[in-house]
């Protein structure tokens, strides 16, 4: 290995959304993470939504009165059709 090309291996204090917090070893000084062991639903086996920008509110009030009736393409009107071109009486010379 050559020396000095590394990033210094420093202990990293982690903290999560939760609010637990642990300690670890990483190349950073501090780490926030979303989702740790203690939160994950993998873990706590209850259903949990991560939702951080707002997506499952937008979807559920977008999709919530129609069903999946919304989803269906719209039907699209008929054009009338245009009126035929009448023939113009022939204009007399003199």
């Amino acid at each position: 290995m050559k020396p000095d090309i590394h990033p210094k291996y420093v202990e990293t204090q982690v903290s999560c959304g939760c609010g637990n917090k642990f300690t670890t070893c990483s190349t950073q000084a501090e780490l926030k993470v979303d989702i740790c062991n203690v939160c994950h639903p993998f873990y706590t086996g209850k259903l949990k939504y991560v939702d951080t920008a707002g997506r499952i509110e937008k979807f559920q009030k977008k999709f919530s009165g129609a069903g999946y009736a919304s989803l269906k393409p719209k039907k699209k009107k008929k054009a009338e059709p245009a009126p035929e071109p009448t023939p113009e009486p022939a204009a007399e010379q003199s």
